[in-house]
């Protein structure tokens, strides 16, 4: 994220539905040893509202360990956002196709707690 040095990687996953209203998460991988506090999480939001739009600005921001990504290096956005949409993790990605097998579980987890909340 530029200009936040404290951000070292992120991935942002918006779930809009049918006549709900849309929910964006912010995940954001920070420097080892750097909490997601108020003040920077605040400082985040208004990168994106100044660098962006107001519509940029995420529901939710949380720090994670890792960012997934493939073994080429891409961020899994979309299988996260299936993750969230409820589908299993077999449907969304295959772990054998990840840089860090592990990275995706955080987010299986926060899938299931997050559909709980949705309901």
């Amino acid at each position: 994220m530029q200009g936040i040095s404290e951000v070292l990687d992120s991935l942002v996953v918006d779930l809009e539905y049918l006549g709900r209203e849309s929910y964006m998460a912010l995940f954001v991988q920070l420097q080892p040893g750097i909490p997601l506090d108020e003040p920077l999480a605040q400082r985040i939001r208004q990168a994106l509202r100044v660098g962006l739009s107001a519509r940029h600005v995420p529901n939710e921001i949380m720090q994670v360990s890792a960012i997934p990504k493939t073994i080429t290096g891409k961020k899994l956005e979309l299988p996260v956002k299936k993750l969230l949409l409820g589908h299993a993790l077999e449907k969304a990605v295959s772990r054998d196709a990840l840089a860090d097998p592990e990275s995706i579980d955080w987010y299986v987890d926060f899938a299931k707690r997050y559909r709980h909340r949705a309901d």
